[in-house]
């Protein structure tokens, strides 16, 4: 009969379980089972550091210097039965002090990974070799490749510059483009640093970026953080983004402030303006600074109540269609006494664009430049849909503007700008190839300044101290160095820029076209840029002639200045 009731007792160990099943089984086996779980099974550190507490804490009485290692093990115990009895997460509960190690190694997978394991080309979102050669550049050092390329040039969606048997001579490298019109044009550098917000960014981190960029002569982005005192200590020059939230000119009410603008847009310092309509990390998408983060340094900076939630709506309250955007547009220039005034987006619908087009067409109001922001591009902290999933790529969208404002008649007169994961130097060739007249960069310049692309941006734990308020944290950059190393890297990548272009036989960015830029589609198979996107003729879609841009071609016709959605949007 005992044998009876021990076969009836079954024990199944299975993913490192033991459950007990069967009717009239011997307790006394099932807790044999628990006591070997227990000495040699998943709860062994949990025993013996129990055990060693028991028997130090003993041993302490007579021997005192073990007192100590006795309440270090008895701590430890204390810990390990804690997540014996705890509920809310199941891996310790059944691993206790064991199970620790899992979300020990989970929050240093990002750093082993990066230190050890990660290819010098995976771009995780920046490869080594990226992020080795702005640091080398920001350092002064040589940046350069011994033994030949380790890319290989025959797999699929490779591309290439074609160079020229007769290189030109480049005595200077600035490459400026004149935005805007009058006195208060702007002449703005081939390279510039794309929004960095004060908040996201540390306070000597803006300072730095913003005095390398008086270093080197070119421009400093706000972000839609606002024109703060650090970006004013740098003494760079500055592009005021003016976003939804409309921070550094809103009233109490979250409404743009004119009176407010017009005094800080007239401070020299600030050469254009630049209206901010979509985010490429996030398009679409609004944003909140959590009461806790809104400092009153940063409250002061964008006219908001300090420790109060500070949000950042989806949309524009100032317009709601094509041509009242233009009128907002005409009406920031003009408070700011003429200084350029353009637009920053993420290309989502076509249709919205185009509209935007087809008002200054028709109404004669220009913006002075577009910003195009790919889906590429990076932010402190984005939900992960819009992040992989929501807007256009940055070459898909600079060859649709380009495109749009070519067909048009506008494209001599309205300026383009390229941003989203832009590193290096040839990726400046290839974008002003494809349609921008210049290029800005964030992480890069980041790079520059100290960031290791430990990508815990939104925690205000960043090691390199430059995207947190913490000051425990920043205190580790000096403004002057890194400023120094901004500088360095936007020289060294402008000479690299003149080499290459000195190669195809050019002199400026604005002699590039698509043709300069060749891509492999398949092992046999290459083509010109120029061969694989749409080309559109100067003109064409005013005088109606054909249009190789089949959203061009369904659209144009279809839109006007009076609303962001086409005529008979039903049929969407």
């Amino acid at each position: 009969m005992q044998n009876q009731n021990f076969s009836a007792t079954v024990f199944t160990i299975r993913d490192k379980h033991i459950s007990r099943r069967g009717a009239g089984g011997d307790d006394l086996v099932f807790l044999g089972g628990l006591v070997v779980e227990f000495i040699l099974g998943r709860y062994s550190v949990l025993f013996y550091a129990t055990l060693a507490f028991i028997i130090t804490f003993i041993t302490a009485f007579k021997y005192l210097a073990l007192l100590p290692v006795a309440i270090v093990l008895g701590l430890l115990a204390a810990l390990g039965w804690h997540d014996y009895t705890q509920k809310k997460r199941s891996v310790l509960g059944n691993y206790p002090l064991m199970g620790r190690f899992r979300f020990i190694f989970e929050s240093i997978r990002p750093e082993l990974r990066q230190y050890f394991w990660e290819s010098d080309t995976d771009e995780l979102p920046f490869s080594r070799n990226q992020r080795s050669m702005v640091y080398q550049r920001a350092k002064g050092m040589i940046a350069a490749r011994p033994f030949g390329s380790i890319l290989d040039m025959y797999s699929e969606e490779h591309n290439w510059l074609n160079h020229s048997i007769t290189p030109s001579q480049i005595d200077e490298h600035d490459f400026y483009t004149t935005v805007g019109q009058g006195k208060l044009a702007y002449k703005i550098s081939v390279l510039n640093i794309s929004g960095t917000s004060f908040g996201a960014l540390s306070p000597p981190a803006i300072q730095a970026l913003s005095a390398g960029a008086k270093l080197g002569g070119f421009a400093h982005n706000t972000g839609e953080g606002a024109f703060s005192k650090y970006h004013e200590a740098g003494g760079g020059d500055t592009i005021w983004q003016i976003s939804t939230g409309y921070f550094g000119c809103r009233k109490h009410d979250g409404k743009f402030d004119p009176v407010e603008f017009k005094k800080k847009s007239r401070q020299d310092q600030i050469k254009m303006i630049e209206v901010k309509l979509s985010q490429g990390a996030k398009p679409g998408h609004g944003g909140m600074l959590m009461a806790p983060k809104v400092t009153p340094e940063i409250a002061e900076t964008r006219g908001v109540p300090a420790y109060q939630d500070c949000i950042s709506p989806s949309h524009h309250s100032e317009f709601s269609t094509p041509n009242e955007l233009l009128n907002f547009v005409e009406k920031l220039r003009k408070l700011s006494g003429g200084k350029p005034v353009g637009i920053k987006l993420c290309i989502g619908h076509p249709w919205e664009f185009m509209s935007i087009v087809k008002a200054m067409v028709d109404s004669g109001k220009l913006i002075d430049f577009v910003t195009v922001d790919g889906s590429e591009g990076g932010t402190g902290a984005a939900p992960v849909e819009f992040a992989m999933h929501v807007g256009c790529p940055l070459r898909d969208a600079l060859i649709f503007v380009d495109n749009c404002l070519r067909g048009a008649g506008l494209r001599d007169r309205v300026k383009v700008a390229a941003s989203g994961k832009i590193v290096s130097a040839y990726d400046i060739v290839r974008h002003c190839a494809l349609g921008a007249d210049w290029c800005n960069m964030a992480r890069p310049f980041m790079f520059a300044i100290g960031c290791i692309q430990a990508r815990d941006c939104s925690s205000s734990n960043c090691p390199s101290g430059v995207a947190t308020m913490n000051p425990k944290r920043y205190r580790v950059i000096d403004v002057n160095d890194r400023a120094n190393r901004v500088n360095n890297f936007h020289k060294n990548t402008l000479t690299a820029l003149k080499e290459m272009l000195e190669a195809t036989g050019l002199t400026h960015t604005n002699q590039l076209n698509r043709r300069h830029i060749v891509r492999r589609l398949s092992a046999s198979q290459i083509k010109l840029a120029d061969q694989i996107y749409p080309r559109v003729e100067i003109n064409a879609l005013i005088d109606g002639r054909p249009v190789e841009d089949p959203r061009l071609v369904a659209y144009w016709n279809r839109v006007s200045g009076a609303s962001f959605q086409p005529i008979d949007n039903d049929r969407l």
